[in-house]
This record gives structure tokens, C-alpha cells and sequence, in this order.
């Protein structure tokens, strides 16, 4: 089995590769970079159109929140399965069933609105099948890219630039649509995005990939599955610190950063400051297309030292300007951090798991940011807004002190090619 924290790869590596030629644009890598691009795009449309949406046609604000997590919990309950499945009827199949799933449920949605929604039982169902085609769909979004492109973090950072464009892009022509039209429209729109994405996919021509044994029941997939991603320390290292960084740094920044923003600066400047974050992400996708360091995560560790400007500038009350450059150098570092590790998992990961233990690491890193998000109100009431911002600066430092001192984290090798399958490498090391 793969330590984790071996200098070296494997004699080969398991499944296709891809084909001589362009280390990232290949005809493979430019289906899936569609596909993928298309599909946030989606995603990213439906917060905005459904708030607004549910607003102008007269719910309560309580209804927005509710039918937001009725379109969350499911991605966060059933993305374990969606690992599991992806690994058994391969990745491909899978997304492409989500992506069919999702453009079938933004056509309904689009008539729900058309027509107005007399019941939000309809709505809160469709939004809830949404949030599982994105579990059974985000998997198979992590074992795909070494299948497609030889650069694996360069395509990774091409991907994470790519999802930052459509964070800031998605909301925005959501908004104008439904401003200028229907909302029903925007879901119209939306359900293109994914039938783009499905018809990207089902071009791809990936070949044979690793699977788990034949006759493993579900069941025993999941246990192999976490039995794989806990033997691997600089992983389960990672998710734990992440764990609480989620709770007390990342979580209550977003709340509270527009309870100080908004009534200080106005909705606008909000705004401005948002789009500088998400141009700082796209800085970030782009530096880790072109740095690849030896240590991979070593080095995101260090990139995340310039997150604590996020809320360090908010609670410090600086001038917009001096905040917009915070933001920028935050976003830029957080997403070079998070190329080092999708980057890591993709390439350290037998293929035959890979869909598994992606999902545990997603699971890990989301399930306890809600709980930070909510946590953010009474700890403002009682500490005050900024005091809390502070402390989550300081977390962030301690966080990334946690991953440098965590000599499996820090110790961690770039290797260029996914490792081998599990059998191949056991294999090479018990001749």
C-alpha cells in the first residue's frame, strides 16, 4: 500500500493515459473543460434566479433559505455514494446522468416559475434532485482530469481559473436575466449549460479505467474506500485541519463580512469587493498553471499565509482600496493552495479509488462550514463583529503553521503521473 508520505511513484501507472501531444489542450482536455465550464456556469445561475425569483414573486425570505438547503443537504448526504458509484459504473456515466438530471430539473423549474409556484413542496423536490445529480456528479470531476490531460496541475489550474470566471459570471447574467425577464428564462438558459456539458461528455473517449473488484457489494466499496483515504495521514491531515479552519476561520467570514460591509460601504462596494476576490482566484489558477513546486502542499501552505488579509482588512476598517488589495492577494493565495491539492489527491490516489476518497476529502472539507456560517451570529452578539474577525485571521495563521508542521503534509512529493492501481503497487513493493 501507498505511504503517505513516499518521495517516490510507482514503476507505472494504471488506466489510460492520455496521448502524445499537448499537455493540457488536448481534444479530450478541451470536451471536458467545456463540459466542466458549462456545468458551474449552470450552478452558479441558480442561487441568484431562485432567491430572486421567490422574492419578487412574494415569499418570504424564510422560503429562500429553505429551498437553498433543500438544494445543499443533498449534496452533502449522498456525495459519498455518488464516490462509490462513479468508481462502480465509471465516472463518465455518472456525470452524465447528473448532467441529463440537471437539465431535466431546470426545465421544470422553469415552468414552476412561468406558471408560479403555488406549492413550494415542487419546488423544494426539484431543488433537492438538483443537489443530488451535483453529488453523483462532483466525484467523477476530480478522476477525469488525469484521464484527459498530462499536466495534471496545469490543468488543474486552468479548471480552478475557469470556475472562478463562472463564480463571477454566473450571478452576474443571473441577476441581469432576471431583472430583464423571467426567472424561468434564466433556468431555460441554465438547462442549456447542461446539455452542453452532457453532450461534451458522452464525446469523450477515455478508454478502459480502474474499477473496483467485480461482486463488492456497495457497502464494501464505501469501507475500501475510507480504509484508503485514513491510511493516507498527509490526507486525512489535511481534511481534519480544514475541519476546524471551516468552523472558526472560513465559515463566519462570509456572514459577517457583509453584516460590515453592507451597512459601512453600501451593497455596491460589497459587490466590488467580491469581483476583486474572484479576480484574485483567477490570478491564483493562472500562477498555479505555470509554479509547480516539489512540495506541493508545502507550498499552498504558504500561499494560504495571504487568506488572513480577507478578514484582517474587514475587521481592521480599512479604505476600499487597501480592502480591494487584500482581497485580490487572498483570493490568489486560496486558490494556488487549492490547485496544490486537488493536485495531490488526483496524482498520490490510485485510479480505482479516486472517485471515493474525493468524495470523503469533500465531505470532510464542506460538512462543518455550515456549522462556522451559523456559529458567526451569536459570536458576533457576543463578542462583537470584528472581534471575531480577528479571530478568524488568527485561526487561519495557526492553520497554516497546523499543515507545515505536520511533517506528512509538508513532506509531500510531486509526482507527474497518477499513482499506480493498488494491486500494481502492492505488487511493487512485496515482489
Amino acid at each position: 500500500m501507498n505511504g503517505p508520505s513516499t518521495p517516490t511513484g510507482p514503476s507505472a501507472p494504471t488506466g489510460p493515459r492520455p496521448a502524445d501531444g499537448p499537455a493540457i489542450w488536448s481534444r479530450s482536455f478541451r470536451l471536458y473543460f467545456t463540459a466542466r465550464s458549462s456545468g458551474l456556469l449552470g450552478d452558479a445561475m441558480l442561487p441568484v434566479a431562485v432567491s430572486a425569483g421567490l422574492i419578487g414573486s412574494g415569499h418570504s425570505v424564510s422560503t429562500v433559505g429553505y429551498a437553498l438547503a433543500w438544494w445543499l443537504a443533498p449534496f452533502a448526504t449522498l456525495i459519498l455514494i455518488g464516490g462509490v458509484l462513479a468508481d462502480r459504473f465509471t465516472a463518465r456515466r455518472m456525470m452524465i446522468g447528473a448532467d441529463l438530471t440537471n437539465l431535466t430539473t431546470r426545465l421544470l423549474l422553469a415552468l414552476l416559475f412561468f406558471h408560479g409556484i403555488q406549492h413550494t413542496w415542487q419546488l423544494y423536490g426539484l431543488l433537492a434532485l438538483a443537489g443530488a445529480a451535483g453529488a453523483m456528479f462532483q466525484p467523477g470531476a476530480a478522476s477525469t482530469v488525469p484521464l484527459v490531460a498530462r499536466d495534471v496541475q496545469g490543468a488543474n489550474g486552468v479548471l480552478r481559473t475557469a470556475e472562478a470566471v463562472t463564480a463571477l459570471a454566473g450571478p452576474a447574467v443571473a441577476g441581469a436575466l432576471v431583472g430583464a425577464a423571467a426567472t424561468g428564462w434564466v433556468m431555460v438558459i441554465a438547462a442549456g449549460t447542461f446539455g452542453l456539458s452532457a453532450l461534451c461528455l458522452l464525446a469523450l473517449r477515455l478508454g478502459p479505467v480502474p474499477a473496483p473488484p467485480p461482486g463488492d457489494s456497495l457497502w464494501r466499496n464505501l469501507v475500501v474506500g475510507w480504509r484508503e483515504f485514513r491510511s493516507r495521514r498527509w490526507m486525512w491531515g489535511v481534511i481534519l485541519i480544514w475541519m476546524g479552519y471551516s468552523v472558526f476561520g472560513y465559515g463566519p467570514v462570509v456572514p459577517l463580512a457583509a453584516s460590515v460591509l453592507v451597512p459601512a460601504h453600501g451593497s455596491a462596494v460589497y459587490g466590488l469587493l467580491n469581483s476583486a476576490y474572484g479576480v484574485g482566484t483567477v490570478v491564483g489558477g493562472v500562477l498555479a498553471i505555470r509554479f509547480k513546486p516539489v512540495r506541493p502542499l508545502a507550498a499552498g501552505s504558504l500561499a494560504m499565509l495571504a487568506a488572513p488579509l480577507y478578514p484582517l482588512g474587514i475587521a481592521l476598517d480599512l479604505p476600499v482600496p487597501a480592502l480591494i488589495g487584500c482581497l485580490l492577494v487572498a483570493g490568489t493565495g486560496y486558490t494556488f493552495w487549492g490547485v496544490m491539492w486537488a493536485t495531490s489527491v488526483q496524482t498520490q490516489v490510485p485510479g480505482e479509488v479516486l472517485n471515493r476518497i474525493h468524495a470523503y476529502e469533500v465531505a470532510g472539507s464542506v460538512c462543518m462550514v455550515p456549522l462556522g456560517s451559523a456559529l458567526a451570529g451569536p459570536a458576533a452578539d457576543a463578542y462583537g463583529a470584528r472581534a471575531v474577525l480577528f479571530f478568524g485571521a488568527g485561526v487561519t495563521v495557526a492553520v497554516v503553521a497546523a499543515l507545515l508542521l505536520t511533517p506528512a503534509i509538508r513532506g509531500l512529493r510531486r509526482v507527474s503521473v497518477p499513482r499506480s492501481s493498488i494491486r500494481e503497487h502492492d505488487a511493487a513493493l512485496h515482489p
